[in-house]
C-alpha cells in the first residue's frame, strides 16, 4: 500500500537530537555576545513602527519605557535580531515567537471549560524550539524584578520552568501520537497563581465586556449601524440599543464608511470558519463598530471591535465581540526565510494558534481590509492572566511550574518531542546555559530600555492621522 509520507523510526528521531548536540552543545546556550549583534535596537525598533497609525507610535514607545519589562513585550524584534545572530538547534517546531509570562493565560474553550495556554500567537512562526524557551525564561527574570522578588528565587523559578519543560518533553516523547494530541493539564486549581487567575477568567463575561465598552444609545431604537439603512428589525426592544463607549485613544467608535469597510471584511472571514461555526455566527447582527488600542507590542497597528448581538428578545442579553487585528509578518521571518511559507499574515497565525493550542477559539479566522492582513478571534471572552502586582516568590515559582509544562506541550504537539527530548537529555545542563542567557538577556533589555528613555523616539511622532483614518501609516 502507497502512502504520501515515511515517517521516521523513534531511533532516527532520537538521532536527530543527539546530532543537533553536535551543531549546538547546551552549554552554549548561555552565550549571548552583544558584539555580534551589530543592529542598533532603536533602529530595529524605529523599523518596525513602518505601516503603523503614526499618531498612536508614541503611546506604544511609552508604555515600553514604563519598565524594562513593559519594554521587553514590544521589543520582539531587537530579540528575534539578537537570537539570528547565535546559532540554534536546526530542531524546528511551531513557535510562539513572543514568549512571555503575559502571553500564557486562561480563556473559555467552546465546551465552556476555562483552560490555559499561550494565547498571544502574533510572531508565530515555523523555527528553533530553544527561542521560546530563551524569551520566556528571560521574562521570568524580568518579571521576578519588577516585582522585588529576591535574585535567588528569580533563579530557582527560571530553573523550575526549564526543569518542567525538559521533564515533559520526555513525557510527550513515550506518549501515542494522540494521547498527546489531547493532552490536557487538570491541575490547574492546585496551585499559584491559578486560583486567581481563574477567578478573573470566571468573571470576564461577555456581559461584563458589555457593560464596560458600551452603553445605551440613547437616539433611538434599534442599533446605530441599522438606524442607517432600512427599518430596525425590532424597533419594539424592550431595552436601547448599545453602541461602544468612545474614549479616544484607546477607543473610538468608527463613522459609518469606516465600520462599513470593516463589517464587509467580514465577508471573507466568515469562509476560513468551519461550516458549523459559520452557522453560530450568522445568528449574531453586527451593531457597532470601534477602533481599539491593545496590547503593547501591537499598539499601532490597527485593530477593530464589533459587538453583535444574538437573536434574544432584549438587547444587550447575547452579545459577541470580535477583534479584527492588523497582522504584520513576524520579526523572525527574516532570519528564518525557509519558515516564512504564509503571504497572508492572519493565515499565519491562525495556523500557528492551531498547531501549539489544544483548543482555539471557535471563531478564529482571518481576513483582508484595505489591501492589510487581519486576524478574527473573539475579544477577551474569559481572558485572564498573570498579576505583576500580586506577584510572590511563590505564585512565580507555580506560575514557572505551569509555563514549563504548557510551553512543552505547545512544541511537543507542532514539532518532534522525541528529537527534542534527546537534545535536552536527562542531566541540567542546558538548564543551567538558558539561565545564564536569560540573566545577561534581561541586563541587556535593561540597557536598552534607558537607551529608549534616553531617545528622542518619545517624543519623535507628535501628530498624525487619527484611527478613524484607516489607511494611515507612518512616514
Amino acid at each position: 500500500m502507497a502512502i504520501f509520507w515515511t515517517p521516521l523510526r523513534y531511533s532516527e528521531r532520537q538521532a536527530l537530537g543527539l546530532r543537533a548536540r553536535k551543531q549546538l552543545p547546551r552549554s552554549e546556550h548561555a552565550r549571548l555576545t552583544i558584539s555580534e549583534c551589530p543592529q542598533d535596537p532603536l533602529e530595529l525598533l524605529r523599523a518596525s513602527m513602518r505601516d503603523r497609525v503614526a499618531h498612536l507610535i508614541p503611546l506604544k514607545y511609552e508604555r515600553m519605557a514604563a519598565s524594562p519589562f513593559g519594554f521587553f513585550r514590544g521589543a520582539v524584534p531587537i530579540m528575534a535580531a539578537d537570537l539570528s545572530c547565535h546559532p540554534h538547534t536546526g530542531l524546528i517546531t511551531q513557535i510562539c515567537g513572543d514568549a512571555h509570562v503575559l502571553n500564557l493565560g486562561a480563556f473559555a474553550a467552546l465546551d465552556g471549560r476555562l483552560v490555559f495556554d499561550i494565547n498571544d500567537f502574533d510572531e508565530t512562526i515555523r523555527g528553533p524550539f530553544e527561542y521560546d524557551v530563551k524569551r520566556l525564561a528571560a521574562s521570568l527574570i524580568l518579571a521576578g524584578r519588577e516585582a522585588g522578588i529576591k535574585r535567588g528565587a528569580r533563579h530557582g523559578a527560571v530553573l523550575h520552568f526549564l526543569r518542567q519543560y525538559r521533564t515533559w518533553m520526555h513525557r510527550f516523547a513515550a506518549m501515542p501520537v494522540l494521547e498527546l494530541a489531547r493532552y490536557q493539564i487538570h491541575r490547574l486549581a492546585e496551585m499559584e497563581p491559578m486560583p486567581a487567575i481563574l477567578a478573573q477568567a470566571e468573571r470576564s463575561t461577555p456581559l461584563k465586556i458589555l457593560r464596560t465598552l458600551t452603553e445605551p444609545d440613547a437616539t433611538g431604537p434599534g442599533s446605530a449601524l441599522q438606524r442607517r439603512g432600512p427599518a430596525p428589525r425590532r424597533p419594539d426592544a424592550a431595552a436601547l440599543a448599545r453602541v461602544f463607549r468612545s474614549g479616544p485613544p484607546l477607543l473610538e467608535r468608527l463613522p459609518s464608511r469606516e465600520a462599513d469597510a470593516v463589517l464587509a471584511a467580514l465577508g471573507p472571514y466568515v469562509q476560513t470558519l468551519q461550516p458549523e461555526r459559520q452557522h453560530f455566527l450568522q445568528q449574531y447582527r453586527p451593531q457597532d463598530v470601534a477602533f481599539k488600542v491593545v496590547g503593547t507590542g501591537s499598539v499601532g497597528l490597527r485593530d477593530y471591535v464589533i459587538y453583535c448581538e444574538g437573536p434574544g428578545c432584549q438587547h444587550g442579553s447575547d452579545p459577541l465581540f470580535l477583534q479584527i487585528k492588523q497582522e504584520a509578518v513576524s520579526a523572525y521571518a527574516r532570519y528564518l526565510p525557509e519558515s516564512s511559507r504564509h503571504s497572508h499574515q492572519g493565515h499565519r497565525v491562525v495556523e500557528g494558534q492551531r498547531a501549539m493550542q489544544l483548543t482555539s477559539d471557535p471563531f478564529l479566522g482571518y481576513t483582508t481590509l484595505e489591501g492589510r492582513d487581519y486576524l478574527v478571534r473573539q475579544l477577551s471572552d474569559h481572558k485572564a492572566s498573570l498579576d505583576l502586582d500580586h506577584l510572590t516568590a511563590a505564585s512565580l515559582l507555580g506560575y514557572a511550574d505551569l509555563c514549563g509544562e504548557v510551553l512543552s506541550r505547545g512544541h511537543a504537539r507542532a514539532g518532534d518531542p522525541v528529537a527534542m527530548a534527546a537534545y535536552l537529555g536527562s542531566s541540567d545542563r542546558f538548564d543551567q546555559a538558558v539561565l545564564s542567557f536569560a540573566r545577561s538577556y534581561a541586563d541587556k533589555t535593561e540597557h536598552d530600555w534607558k537607551l529608549l528613555r534616553g531617545s528622542n523616539l518619545l517624543r519623535s511622532f507628535r501628530s498624525g492621522p487619527g484611527p478613524k483614518k484607516m489607511a494611515a501609516s507612518t512616514p
